[in-house]
């Protein structure tokens, strides 16, 4: 889709006119929260998660800094050890077209995709690293493409949508792409691409959602809080590729959109992220277990940040990027790892 910078006027009007979203950019936050819903969907919340809280688990620390600040990129390990982060949004609010390779707090240019994108998804897949969809100037996009370990960029394929504002998460050598926006809807859909084939609809959520949380832990995809209509989400879904099932895993503690996703150590963390589509960040970092459901604190950013980007490697996690809750792209490479 196309960016526009994001207004209180704006805002206002897209709630009214539009019950099922905004269609001006990146960001959903364009629009009021509407009423609570038996599938997780609840109005556009500014309260706190529970004073009682376990002890935090994690430390989240800088690393590095990004080249440039960037909010909403696309990220995937790297094949050859280290983060592939490509598109994103500027200070500007302007699409990107960079590729980097981020490793140990160090960035470097890997590579310039055909056309500046945010809102896109990235998965590793082998010896490559796919970039799916994403919005810009012209749209949101149905490419499929493949970025080499060398950085170099080449079509693979369509999806069955053009969407932005996806996930994706990768289980035994497949991508699964998880709902996002066409630019005049948003989706439900969870399609599976493996490289050398078509991509293809696996399942359905039981609500069209835009910037939720997502990846995969113990051979499922888990995914977390997000858009729906104008609505925030509490929800956590399951998604088994074996039986194409999801099920409703747990609750967050409060409605949450634009939070980063990651599985570590057989859990999923969901990080920073907005409580209201207009903004108030948190710092919260939070652990889901994939078995139970339970949700509890597990520990927090530097700063409160949603629309970061999250890829967990053997020693924890790296987060990238982001907006700070005065509105601005932040160019820091962070390390959350266990205490």
């Amino acid at each position: 889709m196309a960016w526009v910078p994001a207004t209180l006027s704006t805002a206002i009007a897209c709630a009214v006119v539009l019950a099922a979203g905004c269609s001006s950019g990146a960001s959903d936050s364009h629009s009021h929260g509407g009423s609570p819903t038996r599938d997780g969907a609840s109005t556009a919340a500014t309260g706190r998660a529970p004073a009682k809280t376990a002890p935090a688990a994690l430390r989240a620390a800088t690393a590095g800094q990004l080249p440039a600040p960037v909010q909403l990129p696309a990220v995937a390990k790297a094949p050859g050890g280290g983060v592939v982060v490509a598109g994103g949004l500027n200070e500007a609010d302007s699409s990107v077209a960079s590729i980097l390779l981020v490793d140990r707090g160090r960035s470097r240019v890997l590579g310039t995709l055909p056309t500046a994108l945010h809102d896109a998804a990235a998965a590793t897949l082998g010896h490559d690293t796919y970039f799916f969809g994403g919005g810009g100037i012209s749209g949101s996009s149905a490419d499929i493409q493949r970025i080499s370990a060398a950085g170099r960029v080449t079509q693979a394929g369509r999806l069955p949508r053009a969407a932005s504002d996806i996930e994706a998460a990768a289980v035994g050598g497949t991508a699964y792409l998880v709902a996002g926006y066409t630019g005049s809807e948003s989706l439900r859909s969870i399609v599976a691409y493996r490289p050398g084939t078509a991509p293809r609809t696996v399942a359905q959520l039981p609500v069209a959602l835009r910037y939720a949380a997502v990846d995969a832990v113990g051979g499922r995809v888990l995914i977390a809080g997000g858009t729906s209509g104008t609505s925030l989400s509490r929800a956590v879904f399951s998604f088994d590729p074996a039986t194409r099932k999801v099920r409703r895993l747990g609750t967050l503690p409060v409605a949450l959109t634009h939070a980063a996703g990651a599985g570590w150590r057989g859990a999923f963390y969901v990080i920073g992220g907005r409580h209201s589509l207009l903004g108030a960040q948190t710092r919260q970092i939070l652990r889901v277990d994939p078995a139970s459901g339970t949700v509890r604190p597990a520990g927090q950013l530097p700063r409160a940040l949603s629309d970061t980007s999250a890829v967990a490697e053997s020693a924890g996690m790296t987060v990238v990027g982001g907006r700070d809750s005065s509105g601005r792209a932040r160019a820091e490479i962070l390390s959350v790892r266990a205490r």
